[in-house]
């Protein structure tokens, strides 16, 4: 199985960039490469996809963040990263990890991002 801890959050003022990490370590194969993510929680209590990064390197953004947060991985440190530059007050949220093994979903418990003047 696999786990996921999160780091990064914190308090920032409007404009300002914020990287969050998280990094997986765990029971599964090692150097297998996974299908990561990060989630944050969208009016209605839905799970939002901010940013995703499959095995093949192909990544996704929520049209809300797209030309100011990049997701990337570091594949030899288990390692992913989203870089958040121009950071608005309504991206306040838990920001939560995600991979993908053997078809499962694991999530890390979230790291808070607060941004406020």
């Amino acid at each position: 199985q696999v786990q996921l801890v999160e780091s990064g959050g914190g308090l920032v003022q409007p404009g300002g960039s914020l990287r969050l990490s998280c990094a997986a370590s765990g029971s599964f194969f090692y150097g297998y490469v996974m299908d990561m993510g990060w989630y944050r929680q969208a009016p209605g209590n839905q799970r939002e996809l901010v940013a995703s990064i499959s095995s093949g390197g192909t990544t996704r953004y929520a049209d809300s963040v797209k030309g100011r947060f990049t997701i990337s991985r570091d594949n030899a440190k288990n390692t992913v990263y989203l870089q958040m530059n121009s950071l608005k007050p309504e991206d306040t949220n838990v920001y939560s990890c995600n991979a993908k093994f053997r078809g499962m979903d694991y999530w890390g418990r979230g790291t808070l991002v607060t941004v406020s003047s």
